[in-house]
């Protein structure tokens, strides 16, 4: 690429020589070489265009696999970040990063590399023949060059606020288009399209004041560069034509001078737009990093497919946590659950029932105490095995936006048809996809909305038996749905937790009496444990709980 800037910019010489000659000739009544020289100087300009071409391809090639390395890069370290993490972020602000900041990004590699490098080469070989001129000339073509330097370092050095603000402002417009997208029902529901209309166009007009500070600062510097570059060429006209006057150069030559000058002006001006380039990408380029720069969970980036051998039995020992506040979520927690018995959490919302699954699963670090998996400390296990050993149905189901068989597929990438079949069977949802027209192939839309709740709840609890965990987790599967299609989904339930370890979180009577131990949760910590009956008899929570029906 090198190569060919520098053959390139050599050719700049070529048409400037060639007027020269022809108005020198011109000049002396000789005309036999015009011809010849416009051949030369046409042959000269489709060279450079040529090589230019050739540099553009090299160059764009290159700079692809280098912004896919770094999208790539961004999307898997994003992939790696604690949950923790993203409870501060909001969905939109993150597309904003990996789309448009690493647009800009590649904008400043592409063009930064392109426009850069070759006009530094073009000022440096122009200055060079300038020189060889006319000296004299040649200084005074120079005399802009400190002043049109002080005005891009001027603009560099106020730019990254601008820029900072502009970005920042784009972001909070996606999201707020994020989460109004996702809650089009609401919105719909609850009347509100004029309201949130209103509020979209608020962050709009911030979009819109925050890129006007960045192009009226830009309307200033622009011209006033473009206003210098221009005190260069009058003065090379004036004292150049004093030159031809007193005998010093000829005609051709200060018109050759003048053209070629021309090609160091150009540029310094494509530089300026450059420069303008480069602070957007800074600005971008910060964000990007940012997220870079944060630390990912431990061993997230090794053992994503490793499988252990896991017989089921899960102890917490005096576990604690909190979410990063004064405010205890779990206090001493101490459970045993051994190798394919069933332990239910129940109590009031907020007393920590999700959150002690989530400490099984390293969504969530413990902070005090030990979680022991067939008496290995859980985090001696890489997350990846540890969570291939984890199922989970929750009573939010995802289902990503595609068939019914790639939404399986991802808890066993390998299965076959017949495998999915006899999973959706075990699952009580073979009935419905057979109705389906396209059967496996039917598109579920996003977040799974062209099937019902009852549905995809089935959907997810066949894709969690194609996966096969020895550890279970259900975090009120059965809350969301009809009488009827609770007793089909617990149908299901029932045939996935068989031989399995398994911990249900629930408010339905129904789903817990049965199980091996009760675990009453009040404030972060286990108030109450025993079986059914035992908790009944006990007179306790539990057994309010019942009474009141907050247990159905």
């Amino acid at each position: 690429m090198l190569g060919t800037a520098l053959a390139s910019t050599a050719l700049v010489s070529v048409f400037p020589k060639a007027t020269q000659l022809i108005v020198d000739d011109v000049g002396q009544g000789h005309g036999e070489r015009i011809w010849w020289l416009v051949g030369v100087a046409l042959s000269a300009f489709f060279v450079r265009e040529l090589l230019a071409a050739v540099r553009l391809v090299l160059n764009n090639t290159l700079e692809q696999k280098v912004i896919f390395d770094l999208r790539s890069d961004l999307y898997a370290h994003i992939q790696q970040l604690p949950l923790r993490w993203f409870d501060n972020r909001s969905t939109g602000d993150l597309m904003t990063r990996v789309m448009e900041d690493v647009n800009s990004v590649e904008r400043v590699l592409i063009d930064g590399v392109e426009l850069g490098a070759v006009s530094l080469v073009q000022v440096v070989v122009v200055v060079a023949m300038l020189f060889a001129y006319h000296p004299k000339l040649a200084w005074l073509a120079l005399i802009p060059i400190p002043f049109l330097a002080a005005g891009a370092l001027a603009y560099t050095l106020t730019a990254k606020s601008r820029y900072r603000g502009q970005r920042k402002a784009a972001s909070a417009m996606n999201s707020m288009l994020h989460d109004n997208l996702a809650g089009i029902r609401q919105i719909k529901t609850y009347v509100r399209e004029g309201e949130q209309h209103a509020e979209f166009n608020k962050a709009s007009a911030e979009v819109q004041r925050a890129t006007l500070v960045v192009m009226r600062a830009w309307a200033i510097y622009s011209p006033s560069m473009g206003f210098l570059a221009s005190l260069g060429t009058v003065l090379m006209v004036g004292f150049g034509s004093r030159a031809v006057l007193n005998h010093e150069m000829s005609v051709g030559e200060l018109t050759g001078f003048l053209l070629l000058a021309g090609f160091l002006y150009e540029p310094v001006g494509r530089l300026h737009q450059l420069n303008q380039i480069l602070q957007s990408g800074r600005a971008a380029g910060e964000r990007v990093f940012e997220i870079l720069d944060e630390k990912i969970e431990p061993g997230s980036d090794a053992g994503l497919l490793e499988r252990i051998e896991v017989k089921g039995n899960v102890e917490f020992r005096k576990v604690g946590f909190s979410y990063g506040n004064d405010v205890p979520v779990l206090s001493e927690v101490t459970l045993h659950a051994r190798s394919g018995e069933t332990v239910a959490l129940v109590g009031e919302t907020g007393a920590g029932k999700t959150t002690v699954v989530q400490m099984l699963t390293r969504f969530y670090e413990y902070e005090s105490g030990e979680i022991l998996l067939d008496g290995r400390c859980i985090r001696d296990i890489s997350r990846g095995a540890l969570r291939n050993a984890v199922g989970m149905v929750t009573q939010e189901s995802f289902l990503f936006n595609g068939t019914i068989g790639e939404n399986l597929r991802v808890g066993k990438p390998d299965a076959t048809d017949a495998e999915l079949w006899e999973a959706l069977k075990a699952a009580d949802a073979l009935e419905f996809v057979e109705r389906l027209q396209q059967g496996l192939d039917t598109v579920v839309g996003e977040r799974g909305i062209k099937l019902s709740v009852g549905e995809k709840q089935r959907v997810s609890i066949a894709r969690v038996l194609l996966k096969d965990p020895p550890v279970l987790i259900l975090d009120e599967a059965t809350a969301s749905v009809d009488t009827e299609t609770e007793r089909q989904i617990q149908k299901a339930l029932e045939r996935l937790m068989q031989k399995r370890t398994c911990f249900v979180i629930a408010h339905r009577l129904s789903t817990v009496r049965n199980a091996d131990q009760i675990l009453v949760m009040s404030r972060g910590r286990i108030v109450e444990r025993g079986r059914h009956e035992e908790l009944l008899a006990f007179g306790g929570i539990y057994a309010r709980l019942c009474e009141n029906s907050e247990l159905r």
